[in-house]
């Protein structure tokens, strides 16, 4: 009997080991970052998906030439010539070896910028964008925390070489990124994977230096990138991909090597398009409140989901859309206001005694108490 016993145990013991260890091996695993600070965050949506240290300052390098870039294409003009002063053609570093008082089109400075990451470009367009490099990082700051919502950064120049007051965090980066491309000329140039350079004393084909981007290590879907370096960064990279629903931005900083860069980087993506996907929500689209309310998007909505994830939706009397998913988390909220309704509100108030019916009731009764108050006075006088 008691070697019955033990047999039993030893079948539920061993069955119950098994399932355990099945459950653990099916379960997802987060990827393994090992650069000081990540992020990947849906492009339509803005939802993060992963995060390390998002919010840690960190000196980008070269990927602060993001910025850089949509702040000229949006306050230059691409077509202006740009006459190259002697500090930016002696700037350090990354170089399309601009010559003192040599002109150049601003759109092909960008291109030297975001291609060949020239830092010589980024002060010929600083300078001629807002006058100087000083003034136009404080120009860029104000742009990026207004237009981006980047709050946690600061610039100093317009290409990333190395200052102490010069940062920003991996979550501001994606952020400006996701901003940068809505920009059609920016997604152009950013996606550009080589072009002819002819400069005065430089003839060249460009080629982009984010080797996933042209390739070199081969992954589907990347529509962008930008790369960094310098020795207090460490290495730095800003991507972007697109796989059917999914826009997606990995943002890696401070990997110590490229070869933990593009890793980290692959990770990331795999992370975004092996498990999630973008539900949208059209505009016009119409959502009911409890108490009778019905509100319509003005605007389309994104939401980020798990794959397959159905999704929930309830409209609060504030006008607070919330949507769900299945396990009841909020994935995101949005204020909607329905200009038709407000002005159904007017009319019912009106026809209920709105403010008009109420000055045309005020007026009628003034008349009567007026015809009242005339007739008397007639009488008493015929009295007299």
């Amino acid at each position: 009997m008691k070697t019955k016993i033990h047999l039993l145990f030893c079948i539920v013991l061993c069955s119950t080991m098994f399932f355990h260890g099945s459950a653990k091996a099916g379960e997802k695993k987060k990827p393994r970052i090992k650069s000081v600070s990540a992020i990947l965050i849906d492009a339509k949506s803005g939802q993060v998906i992963y995060e390390k240290n998002g919010g840690k300052k960190m000196y980008p390098a070269s990927i602060t030439k993001i910025a850089t870039a949509i702040y000229a294409i949006e306050k230059g003009n691409l077509k202006d010539r740009v006459k190259v002063s002697k500090r930016a053609a002696d700037t350090e570093g990354t170089s399309v070896y601009l010559e003192e008082g040599e002109t150049v089109p601003l759109k092909r400075l960008l291109q030297g910028l975001l291609m060949n990451s020239g830092n010589d470009a980024g002060t010929a367009i600083a300078e001629h964008v807002s006058g100087s490099v000083e003034r136009f990082a404080d120009d860029l700051n104000a742009f990026v925390a207004e237009r981006a919502g980047a709050k946690d950064t600061h610039f100093t120049n317009p290409h990333g070489l190395f200052d102490k007051d010069h940062y920003t965090t991996a979550s501001d980066m994606a952020k400006i990124t996701e901003y940068a491309m809505r920009n059609k000329t920016f997604r152009d140039i950013f996606s550009q994977k080589q072009m002819a350079w002819h400069g005065e004393t430089w003839d060249t084909t460009l080629k982009n230096h984010h080797r996933m981007l042209i390739g070199e290590i081969p992954y589907q879907g990347i529509t962008g990138g930008k790369n960094g370096y310098v020795d207090e960064s460490k290495h730095t990279l800003v991507t972007t991909a697109s796989r059917g629903s999914l826009d997606l931005i990995a943002v890696v900083m401070k990997a110590d090597h490229q070869n933990m860069m593009y890793k980290d980087t692959k990770a990331l993506l795999d992370e975004g398009f092996n498990g999630f996907e973008t539900a949208a929500y059209k505009k016009g689209s119409r959502f009911a409140a409890k108490d009778g309310t019905s509100l319509e998007l003005e605007h389309p909505v994104f939401v980020t989901k798990k794959k397959g994830e159905v999704l929930s939706e309830s409209l609060g009397s504030d006008g607070v859309l919330k949507i769900k998913g299945e396990d009841g988390r909020l994935l995101k909220s949005v204020k909607i206001a329905d200009p038709s309704v407000e002005n159904g509100a007017d009319q019912a108030a009106a026809a209920q005694g709105g403010p008009q019916n109420k000055s045309g009731l005020f007026l009628f009764a003034f008349g009567l108490v007026s015809l009242a108050a005339a007739s008397y006075a007639v009488k008493r006088l015929r009295q007299l």
